[in-house]
């Protein structure tokens, strides 16, 4: 029976991969070119850092935009429609991105092409970040989202952690055309792997609700989660920096150590949100992180910093799928697409605004509070969560 319930499992997890491959293939893409455009915009066109962070932020505003609609599809259409057309956006993303290399000559026309590319990669990504989880619920029930929501993650960081070293290798050692090659190449290949993949839409009785009014429902789960994402945001943009102030080696092996234990509790503990529910998950998720951002503000030492990474790592990483699977058991079924779209809305929020918001606080009052801010920030939504919790009773 233990062996039945076992093979079962693992067939799940199979089927989960191959939808949120997707996801894997969307954010690598990403991450292609994210670690090589500051130095592409200041270096070889001649532009200034401040230009540089414009330009690559562009991507969250139409990857905002896109979410909505991307919901909207996948209810009405189905998720297959919604991963098509964010692989043609890919494809038409690596053609833009090569022309503008082409093109560096004429430091516009290059910078020109760039933004567009930019705001191609932001539809891209709105349109295949829900959608691969909806594709999995779809076809294997909603027992399985908090998994589905799980494995998806794991697929989008771990893709955004392959593409950007890969980014750099291939820029090194073939050119920066080599990258708007390769993601037309594999955008084109996923797209054929959609194409025959059958599509699934909800049979679930339809309940017309504006996307504005599911927003307004999933909305406080997902302030928890743009002020849990703040923590992130503060690791993943400023660790390097935060090293070099105090004169520590190796700020890299804090992130490797922050993104393997973020993978390893997605991996181990998912179950623990259909056993435990999914705001109490959020709410000990939140803890960890907050104790895990104040040992890093307290930290005197590398060694404790990567403890303090690590303790962050473990408690970010449950915190989308945990709060995820209460937002969209707040819809009807045939809502549950904009739900995901909705709240994942607020992760974008989060990332756009850490840079600005964060860089302001370390201008403001030094280095050293970056962390300290960033445990109040996650210990703000963890009170709004507990909050939550008693209103859901």
């Amino acid at each position: 029976m233990e062996k039945l319930k076992n093979t079962t499992s693992k067939k799940v997890d199979l089927q989960i991969i191959s939808y949120v491959c997707f996801s894997f293939i969307g954010y690598s893409l990403i991450g292609l070119p994210l670690a090589i455009l500051p130095i592409y915009i200041t270096k070889s066109l001649g532009y200034s850092e401040l230009v540089a962070g414009i330009v690559i932020s562009l991507q969250y505003i139409t990857t905002f935009l896109m979410r909505g609609y991307a919901g909207k599809i996948v209810d009405d259409k189905g998720p297959k429609p919604a991963v098509l057309i964010s692989m043609f956006f890919f494809m038409l993303c690596g053609l833009l991105f090569y022309f503008s290399h082409f093109f560096q000559t004429n430091k516009l026309l290059s910078l020109s092409i760039l933004i567009i590319s930019r705001l191609v990669t932001g539809c891209g990504e709105g349109m295949v970040g829900a959608s691969p989880i909806n594709w999995a619920i779809l076809k294997l029930g909603k027992e399985h989202t908090a998994k589905a929501i799980s494995f998806n993650g794991v697929a989008s960081y771990g893709g955004l952690a392959l593409g950007a070293p890969l980014g750099v290798f291939i820029n090194q050692s073939f050119g920066l055309e080599a990258i708007g090659i390769l993601t037309f190449i594999c955008a084109a290949l996923a797209y054929l792997f959609a194409k025959k993949k059958e599509n699934i839409i909800s049979n679930a009785a339809k309940v017309e609700q504006s996307f504005l009014k599911v927003l307004k429902i999933v909305a406080p789960l997902g302030i928890c989660l743009m002020l849990a994402g703040l923590g992130f945001g503060g690791i993943s943009n400023f660790i390097t920096l935060y090293y070099e102030y105090f004169h520590w080696q190796n700020a890299a092996l804090c992130l490797t150590i922050f993104s393997a234990l973020f993978i390893i509790g997605r991996l181990i503990f998912n179950n623990a949100i259909n056993v435990y529910g999914g705001v109490k998950v959020g709410i000990v998720c939140m803890i960890f992180e907050t104790i895990g951002l104040f040992i890093l503000f307290l930290a005197t030492t590398p060694f404790v910093a990567l403890i303090g990474a690590g303790i962050t790592g473990i408690g970010f990483s449950l915190i989308f799928p945990a709060l995820g699977v209460k937002a969209v058991s707040l819809v009807s079924d045939s809502n549950k697409g904009a739900a995901l779209a909705g709240y994942g809305l607020f992760i974008d929020i989060s990332l756009g605004i850490t840079g600005p918001m964060v860089g302001g606080v370390i201008s403001l009052f030094g280095m050293h509070s970056l962390f300290l801010f960033c445990s109040f920030m996650v210990f703000v939504g963890l009170l709004l969560c507990i909050y939550l919790y008693k209103k859901y009773q």
